[in-house]
């Protein structure tokens, strides 16, 4: 069968607009249009060296690595189609990363000064987009998941916060047309569905709020509509200038939970869970990185076991 890369592509697309939420969709769709369109339009046959030079390239250009990993993906699954058409023989897509490449930062934390230095404000200034951050820095829960949470799913009688759906900016260009709209849905991952204990402190400190509000009112925003997860990044800022704490991401709320739990001996399963991570590998790779006191510790006992 004769077709272009393009064609594919849009075969493709069709195919996954069936089988994907709308908010994965729309991230393949920019992938697509924004890197991989522009890159093999005029391909005929890819091959494994156009796309080492692909991946190079956007290395090159300062892309993170994850950017350019997401990317290759979405580019493997339009090349998968493409050679089970018949358009093109099998491609092998495997890519090599300058070692440079592979090293991944750790992820930014609040220092404990700061941290208290930012629960002192929240709780003495107790707004609704305050309780968000409050609650983020005691639940880790990612911001789409923060801006959906309405007051229904607080169960403050049980002392359990319900995580049932996400709040996201969908945007993309499809066939020309440009979608852009904010989505609430389901959240990143089956596993990202979970229930997760409040501390008394937070609860005391939220039903005086939740008398105040419907059911249906949604914490952060304190109204049936939710607030837009860029916004509430932007009042996150502006509170951290104010403060005087350096600008670290909105994400770092929820590394700072995950890494004052796994400070205070926490397993890792339950951490994890916590998270809503798929795998506890995924808690592991991010979060425990022991120091040379660890170290020593379990050299020590094992030296112990030894006699």
């Amino acid at each position: 069968m004769s077709l272009s890369f393009r064609q594919v592509a849009a075969l493709w697309k069709e195919e996954k607009r069936l089988y994907v939420k709308k908010s994965s969709y729309a991230i393949y769709v920019n992938l697509l249009n924004l890197y991989i369109l522009p890159a093999f339009r005029g391909s005929t046959r890819p091959s494994q060296e156009d796309v080492q030079a692909f991946a190079d390239r956007m290395l090159a250009d300062g892309h993170a690595l994850k950017t350019v990993k997401d990317t290759l993906l979405v580019l493997r699954m339009v090349l998968r189609l493409g050679t089970k058409l018949g358009a093109w023989p099998a491609v092998d897509s495997g890519v090599h990363f300058p070692t440079q490449a592979q090293r991944e930062k750790a992820p930014a934390v609040l220092s404990i000064d700061q941290q208290k230095r930012l629960l002192a404000h929240l709780r003495q200034n107790p707004s609704s987009k305050n309780m968000g951050i409050l609650i983020c820095l005691y639940t880790g829960l990612r911001i789409g998941e923060i801006c959906a949470l309405q007051w229904q799913d607080l169960d403050l009688g049980s002392g359990v916060l319900h995580v049932r759906k996400t709040v996201q900016r969908i945007s993309f260009a499809d066939d020309g047309v440009r979608q852009n709209y904010l989505l609430v849905g389901p959240p990143k991952t089956s596993s990202s569905l979970r229930d997760i204990p409040l501390p008394g402190a937070l609860t005391r400190m939220l039903r005086p709020l939740r008398r105040q509000a419907s059911p249906h009112y949604y914490v952060v925003s304190g109204s049936e509509k939710p607030y837009e997860p860029r916004y509430y990044r932007a009042y996150y800022r502006r509170l951290l200038a104010r403060l005087g704490i350096p600008p670290v991401r909105f994400h770092a709320l929820r590394h700072s939970f995950a890494t004052r739990c796994i400070q205070s001996r926490c397993d890792y399963k339950t951490v994890s869970a916590l998270l809503g991570h798929a795998s506890i590998s995924t808690t592991l790779d991010l979060y425990v990185h022991p120091g040379l006191e660890d170290k020593k510790k379990a050299i020590e006992k094992m030296a112990r076991g030894l006699g």
